[in-house]
C-alpha cells in the first residue's frame, strides 16, 4: 500500500500499521507513511496482530505462524499449486481473500489485471536479456538489425499477459505469434494489432510446430484459481533450439511446462536441455514501485469496502469480492482450489449464514 492509500484509510477512521522500511527500496520512506497517519512497527510479527493484513505476496512460512482465527488476509494467494500453504491457512482459521479470484460484473479479474500487465511486459524484457550469450541464450536480438531477421517469439495465451507481451515484443521488432483457444480473443488481437502479429488457434499441432522454431516462448496461460495446464512438455523442451528461452509467467499457478520450477529475482534462470528457463514467482516484484502504484489503484476500493462495511455487508453487496474468498475459518471456499487439492468446498451461502451469525464481531475499527 502506498502512503496515499494509507491516508485514504486514515481519513475513513481506521488505524494503519506498516512494517519498518516496507517501502524504503521503492521510494516510500517510513516518514512518508507516518505523515499519512500510519504507525511504524519494527517487525512483521507485530504487524500481524492487526485485524486485516493487506500485502502482495502470499504469506511466507514464518508469517503463517502469526495468522489467527477470523483475521482477514487480503493478498495474492495462488493456492492451487500450494498444498502446504493451503493447509496452514486452513489450520489458522484465517479469512483468506485472494486478489486473483476477485471478479467484476463482467467476470474479469480486476485485481489480477494490473499485475498481469506488468508481468506480460517484464516477460519480454527478461526474455530478451536471457537470449544474450552471457545468460546462456543463443545470442539473438529480438528486433534484429537491417539485413538480419528478427527473433521469433511465440506467446501461448492471449489474455492480459499475452497481449502485453505481444505489444512489447512487436514494439521491439520481433516476429510475434500468439496462440489461444478463444477465437473471439484471437479476432480481438488481430484487430488491435492490425495484422502486425500472427494469431493462431492453440491446437496441439500448433504448439508442437511453433515451439520448435521459436527463439523465445512465453507461457501466458491462466485458468482462474486452478493449476496451469502443462502445455509445454519435456519433449518439447528437448527439441527446442539450443539457447532458446522459455519465460513461464504461469509459474505462480504451478507453471505451464513440465520443466518449470519457481525461481527468484536473485537467481532467475536455469537451463534444461540447453533451453534457458525464466520462472520467477511474483515477476512484478522486479519493478516493485510501478507494481505497488498499479496494485494500490485497484485494491484500495476493496480494502476500504471491507474496512468500512465489514465482511457481511462487503460480500453481500459485492459478489465479485465474495468470489475472492478462498479460505474461511478452516474451510476451503474456492471450488477450483478445493478440486485441485482434494478438499471439500464450502458453499458461499453457508459462509454468508455464518457471517450473519457473527454480525458485529468482524467489523474493522
Amino acid at each position: 500500500m502506498t502512503p496515499a492509500g494509507v491516508k485514504e484509510l486514515i481519513n475513513s477512521g481506521h488505524s494503519v500499521v506498516v512494517e519498518k522500511d516496507a517501502g524504503a527500496k521503492i521510494g516510500f520512506s517510513d516518514e512518508s507513511y507516518k505523515l499519512a497517519g500510519a504507525k511504524i512497527l519494527a517487525t512483521a510479527k507485530e504487524v500481524y496482530q492487526s485485524e486485516m493484513i493487506v500485502k502482495v505476496k502470499e504469506p511466507q512460512p514464518i508469517e503463517c505462524e502469526y495468522l489467527y482465527n477470523s483475521q482477514i488476509l487480503f493478498t495474492y494467494l495462488h493456492l492451487a499449486p500450494e498444498p502446504i500453504l493451503t493447509k496452514s491457512l486452513v489450520d489458522s482459521g484465517v479469512i483468506g481473500i485472494a486478489y486473483e479470484t476477485v471478479t467484476d460484473d463482467k467476470s474479469n479479474l480486476p485485481l489480477l489485471t494490473p499485475m498481469s500487465e506488468v508481468a506480460g511486459r517484464i516477460a519480454i524484457q527478461a526474455g530478451a536479456s536471457a537470449l544474450q550469450m552471457a545468460s546462456g541464450g543463443r545470442g539473438v536480438l529480438l528486433g534484429g538489425v537491417p539485413g538480419v531477421g528478427p527473433a521469433e517469439v511465440v506467446i501461448i495465451g492471449g489474455g492480459v499477459v499475452g497481449t502485453q507481451s505481444a505489444r512489447m515484443a512487436q514494439g521491439l521488432g520481433a516476429k510475434v505469434t500468439v496462440l489461444d483457444i478463444n477465437l473471439d480473443r484471437l479476432r480481438y488481437l488481430d484487430d488491435i494489432f492490425q495484422g502486425s502479429i500472427v494469431t493462431e488457434f492453440a491446437s496441439q499441432d500448433a504448439i508442437d510446430r511453433l515451439v520448435l522454431t521459436a527463439d523465445l516462448v512465453v507461457g501466458a496461460v491462466l485458468i482462474p484459481g486452478k493449476q496451469a495446464p502443462k502445455l509445454i512438455t519435456s519433449k518439447h523442451v528437448k527439441s527446442m533450439k539450443h539457447g532458446a528461452v522459455f519465460v513461464d509467467v504461469a509459474i505462480d499457478q504451478g507453471g505451464c511446462s513440465e520443466t518449470s520450477k519457481p525461481t527468484t529475482h536473485e537467481d532467475p534462470t536455469y537451463i534444461v536441455d540447453d533451453v534457458v528457463h525464466y520462472c520467477v514467482a511474483n515477476m512484478p516484484g522486479a519493478c516493485a514501485r510501478t507494481s505497488t502504484l498499479a496494485l494500490t489503484n485497484v485494491t484500495l476500493p476493496y480494502v476500504k469496502k471491507l474496512a468500512n462495511d465489514g465482511l457481511l455487508n462487503a460480500f453481500g453487496e459485492n459478489t465479485g469480492l465474495l468470489n475472492g474468498l478462498n479460505v474461511y475459518k478452516g474451510k476451503v471456499t474456492n471450488a477450483a482450489v478445493a478440486h485441485d487439492l482434494g478438499y471439500s468446498c464450502e458453499v458461499t451461502e453457508n459462509i454468508m449464514q455464518d457471517l450473519m451469525n457473527d454480525i458485529g464481531i468482524r467489523n474493522i475499527s
